[in-house]
């Protein structure tokens, strides 16, 4: 950026300054002050608010625009005190002025911080407007389209694996927009939506093979259901982290080895493990496995494949109360294993609803 465009709301920011430092404030005043219950002007069309607005706009990140009020407080202390004659004493006058000056900055870094972060949640807001309806919406007429002819018949078995390929292919965008949208919510800090009824996972882990056995029709799938499989979860978040467990399996699994996944109830409890033979997970990805579009991989198959779609089944378990950790090894496999609590603790419900608090999802990692 241009200098002009680097101090485009110094000057007016240092008047505010000057400003504050030249009114009085009383010892209560200056104490809701420090702790922000003072004159709220975050929002306001300040110049400090405006200089959060434009640097949104132009992609400054956070740390970016704090290092500029960090600059502009040490240039103002530097010339300060470079203009103070050599035998000035610093006394409480200079000391009161410094502590009012600091307090000022912060209030300016207060308002720049509120309209740069109110700014980004619109953008936000858009993103996901846009993603969650402005594209489902073609993408719904182009499946419901391939749906109808498909139904209609007459096409050559040419045009019909075509037409397959389109409708395969609409359906697979379509989960990727859901994986998107959820990666979005959990990363802007409102979370995945965790909505409990009562559920008997048995019927919902059988209807996730029966899609999976449908979209992989070479894959063979075992299925082993023990104890008491019942609890308060989300039924459509489940089947969504299963679906990605088990579509994990089928894609980086040995196509000519059974996938098993087995589901045990006990106690307050429930565990639910996936498995497939075929080539480990290199030690060095294990711990960065979850961590989605920030995870460690280099290869950009295994990026799209093993980082996105695990960072939601790690969303939904955390979201759940439950914990998620995985082993693999050339003569074992690889094996997903999912602890799911039957109830959600007080702790958990707020944690679905607040992604912020302490991450307690992976004890053993």
């Amino acid at each position: 950026m241009s200098l002009g465009r680097l101090r485009d709301h110094a000057e007016a920011m240092l008047d505010v300054i000057a400003l504050d430092l030249e009114t009085p404030q009383t010892a209560i005043e200056q104490t809701e002050k420090s702790k922000g219950l003072g004159d709220d002007r975050r929002i306001a069309a300040t110049a400090a608010a405006e200089h959060g607005s434009g640097r949104a706009e132009v992609g400054f990140t956070v740390v970016e625009m704090v290092a500029e009020f960090r600059a502009l407080r040490a240039t103002v202390v530097r010339l300060w005190t470079s203009s103070m004659t050599h035998d000035a004493k610093f006394g409480q006058r200079e000391l009161d002025d410094l502590i009012r000056f600091n307090e000022a900055i912060d209030q300016a870094i207060a308002e720049s911080l509120a309209r740069y972060t109110h700014d980004i949640d619109e953008t936000r807001e858009r993103f996901l407007a846009i993603l969650g309806h402005d594209l489902r919406n073609p993408l719904g007429a182009i499946g419901t389209s391939a749906g109808f002819l498909l139904d209609v018949g007459g096409l050559t078995p040419e045009q019909t694996t075509l037409v397959q390929g389109i409708e395969s292919a609409g359906e697979r965008m379509g989960r990727l927009i859901a994986d998107l949208l959820d990666l979005a919510l959990s990363r802007l800090g409102d979370g995945l939506p965790i909505r409990r009824a009562r559920l008997d996972l048995t019927t919902t882990i059988r209807d996730v093979v029966t899609e999976i056995k449908a979209s992989y029709p070479h894959a063979t799938i075992e299925c082993e259901l023990n104890g008491d499989l019942t609890g308060d979860w989300d039924r459509a978040r489940l089947a969504q982290a299963l679906t990605n467990l088990l579509g994990n399996a089928v894609q980086h699994g040995d196509a000519k080895a059974p996938i098993t996944i087995t589901a045990r109830g006990g106690g307050e409890a429930v565990s639910i493990t996936v498995h497939n033979q075929g080539p480990p997970i290199a030690p060095e990805r294990l711990q960065h496995l979850f961590e989605g579009m920030n995870g460690h991989v280099s290869d950009r198959r295994d990026r799209r494949h093993l980082g996105l779609g695990l960072y939601i089944v790690d969303k939904i378990v955390e979201g759940h109360g439950g914990t998620i950790d995985v082993q693999s090894a050339a003569d074992s496999g690889t094996t997903f294993i999912v602890h799911l609590p039957r109830s959600a603790p007080e702790l958990h419900s707020v944690r679905a609803t607040q992604p912020g608090l302490a991450h307690e999802a992976h004890p053993s990692r």
